[in-house]
């Protein structure tokens, strides 16, 4: 027969482990910053970040972002690839980089100076077999700049999403 004394020691022992094991699960290890972009990536683009890699290339007048899928015969993620760089392209030649913004930050560094001298820059989107481009072109290189900063930023938050050419 359990005495009242050990019950109250058996449910003192068993809050402990249970409040022991609820404080483990809400100390784990915070979400990486990349592991962040690439989980609410989905919010922003329409296609499946683990199926797709972008790829950044800078160039002397600004630079290259392709987004490729993986599989070349997956034509659904192609067609939201190249629907979402297409959209993109007209918005960032606005001068409208909200999108970026809102997955990585009004902060993100090259977006300010990229909306604000979007007259500057010329945007051209591009079809590809395995996906889509977006060219970003200037002759001010404080655009340039900004263009490499912000390219090298994607870089770093995209993590294994992303690769430089």
């Amino acid at each position: 027969m359990i005495t009242s004394s050990l019950f109250r020691s058996l449910t003192f022992i068993g809050s402990a482990i249970l409040i022991f094991l609820y404080a483990g699960c809400t100390l784990m290890q915070p979400e990486s910053r990349q592991e962040h972009i690439h989980h609410m990536g989905s919010g922003v683009m329409p296609f499946d970040l683990s199926k797709t890699t972008h790829v950044f290339q800078m160039t002397e007048e600004g630079g290259i972002q392709r987004v490729l899928a993986k599989d070349p015969a997956d034509v659904k993620q192609i067609e939201l690839v190249q629907q979402h760089l297409q959209h993109e392209a007209e918005q960032f030649q606005k001068g409208d980089f909200s999108d970026p913004a809102a997955l990585h930050g009004e902060e993100m560094p090259g977006l300010r100076e990229l909306a604000a001298g979007a007259a500057r820059l010329t945007v051209t989107y591009v079809s590809l077999p395995a996906g889509a481009e977006i060219t970003f072109a200037t002759q001010d290189i404080r655009l340039v700049t900004a263009v490499h900063q912000w390219f090298g930023a994607q870089l770093s938050e995209h993590g294994a999403d992303a690769t430089y050419r």
